[in-house]
C-alpha cells in the first residue's frame, strides 16, 4: 500500500471543505487518512478523513519538498507551528505560481 505521508491535500467534503491540511499518519485499516494543519487540527489530534474525501495537491511524482515534510516521511517529531509555516509557504508557492 502507498504510504501517503508529507502529502499536502485539500478536503473536498464536510465542515473542513476546502482547507488545506498536511497528512500526518494512516489509520491502521489503511481506509483513512490522519490530517493535521497545525492550528485548528493539532498533529496530537489529527483529523481522520476517508482517502475519497480529500483531493491530493501534491502526489508521488510530484511531492512538496520542505523540511517539515521530509521529517514527517522520517518519522521525526514535528512541531505545529512548523507545520503551519509549511503550509503558508505551500500556499503561497501555489497561488503565486511558483510551483
Amino acid at each position: 500500500m502507498f504510504d501517503y505521508t508529507g502529502q499536502i491535500v485539500q478536503a473536498a467534503a464536510g465542515r473542513d471543505k476546502g482547507g488545506i491540511f498536511c497528512v500526518v499518519g494512516v489509520d491502521q485499516e489503511r481506509t483513512m487518512l490522519l490530517l493535521a494543519d497545525g492550528k485548528r487540527r493539532k498533529i496530537s489530534r489529527p483529523k481522520a478523513k476517508k482517502l475519497g474525501h480529500v483531493i491530493h495537491l501534491t502526489d508521488s511524482q510530484t511531492m512538496y519538498d520542505h523540511p517539515v515534510v521530509r521529517s514527517l516521511q522520517q518519522g521525526e517529531p514535528v512541531s505545529d507551528r512548523a507545520l503551519r509555516r509549511a503550509l503558508a509557504a505551500f500556499k503561497e508557492g501555489t497561488t503565486l505560481g511558483e510551483r
